[in-house]
């Protein structure tokens, strides 16, 4: 089996994209404790490990952007979305991490350990 090639969309490009109007489904796939913390706004949250589940809560003909903490769980979760169908998805380099770093400093940082 041929794992799909992820596409990936770049913060400032999120945002711009964002800021014309563009229809764009956020989906974070990071803990509650996480998503808690910080998370960008009008983003689903929709935890890794449930993210097969709740994959009929999306639609197909979506564009929709994946994130987490720095990137490596949304590019599982991707991964999972495309494998189910979704032919629109990209992961944000970075996660929300790079988020913070350079599109919106008042989305707080923090460390994987909590």
């Amino acid at each position: 089996m041929t794992i799909p090639k992820v596409l990936e969309i770049q913060p400032l490009v999120l945002k711009k994209c964002m800021d014309t109007g563009e229809d764009i489904c956020l989906v974070d796939v990071r803990e509650a404790w996480e998503h808690s913390l910080a998370a960008i706004p009008g983003s689903e949250h929709i935890p890794i490990g449930e993210l097969v589940d709740r994959v009929q809560e999306l639609l197909y003909e979506e564009n929709i952007v994946v994130y987490c903490h720095v990137g490596e769980r949304s590019y599982r979760g991707a991964i999972i979305l495309m494998e189910s169908g979704f032919k629109n998805v990209h992961n944000l380099v970075g996660g929300i991490d790079g988020w913070s770093q350079v599109v919106d400093a008042s989305v707080p940082r923090y460390r994987a350990g909590g």
